[in-house]
């Protein structure tokens, strides 16, 4: 694994970005991405600033749309593989995106459009062997950066290898039966 810094979440900063990527690997095919940014504004209606819906809207929509339009070229370049996919391309969303909630807006905003744009993508390019799905992610991920109090239930956080392991599922599915949302959460999540 590399890193491969995306210097803002513009068309031309994440072409380069792509370009990156296939010159440390030529020979690879690309065939799984994964849109896991977010900026998680949370504030009353009347406390957001124009930079914070600037911001939420920059990172969950206009990024995820240059994002998969890289993705989605780089699929369109192989032949489907053994389970009748060119590729599988996962955005990463959060309950915002289909219920907003008292200190969300500029957040839901931001999530909503990250959905829709997901499940447009799904409908398009779903006849084009290109799997699309979007992941509901809520609740608080065991990192380190994470609360060691708050996390310490094991029932209470969503542990990074389990979503993991989810999204390789959706990876692994074949075409004649494909997700494109999933609800991820720990078992002692309120919602």
């Amino acid at each position: 694994a590399a890193p491969f810094p995306v210097e803002a979440y513009t068309y031309d900063s994440m072409k380069a970005t792509f370009s990156s990527i296939r010159t440390a690997w030529p020979d690879s095919e690309i065939r799984a991405a994964v849109w896991n940014a977010g900026a998680g504004i949370f504030k009353t209606f009347l406390n957001v600033t124009e930079s914070d819906i600037k911001q939420s809207l920059d990172t969950n929509v206009i990024g995820a749309f240059a994002f998969a339009r890289e993705t989605i070229l780089a699929f369109k370049e192989v032949e489907p593989n053994e389970l009748g996919k060119r590729g599988t391309l996962i955005f990463t969303g959060a309950t915002a995106a289909i219920r907003g909630n008292v200190w969300t807006s500029a957040f839901a905003a931001g999530k909503h459009g990250l959905r829709a744009l997901s499940q447009s993508l799904a409908k398009e390019f779903g006849k084009e062997n290109i799997h699309v799905a979007h992941s509901i992610i809520d609740g608080l991920i065991r990192t380190d950066h994470a609360d060691k109090e708050k996390t310490a239930n094991p029932s209470g956080a969503l542990s990074p290898d389990s979503i993991a392991k989810a999204y390789l599922s959706l990876a692994n599915q074949d075409s004649s039966a494909l997700t494109w949302e999933l609800d991820l959460r720990p078992a002692h999540e309120k919602w």
